[in-house]
């Protein structure tokens, strides 16, 4: 008895598991700058720069400025 598979993977076009592909198949919304955020790691922010689309650097005070993917679920506009 073989172990390997017969033939190629078939992709449902109603799978639940295709909200994932289709969601990093989009770009993150822009947010635009001076935008007010929350993160969950790093408190409330100020964006100052867009890096590039999918990323944004955010001043949340003290001297802490970093930079931040789009796609992090969390990172929050207010």
């Amino acid at each position: 008895m073989s172990s390997q598979p017969t033939g190629r993977r078939r992709h449902l076009p109603n799978s639940p598991f295709n909200a994932g592909r289709e969601a990093a198949a989009r770009p993150p919304e822009l947010i635009p700058v001076g935008t007010r955020v929350a993160h969950e790691r790093y408190g409330l922010g100020r964006v100052v720069a867009a890096e590039d689309e999918r990323t944004v650097i955010i001043d949340f005070g003290g001297g802490e400025v970093r930079r931040v993917n789009l796609d992090s679920a969390k990172l929050e506009t207010l």
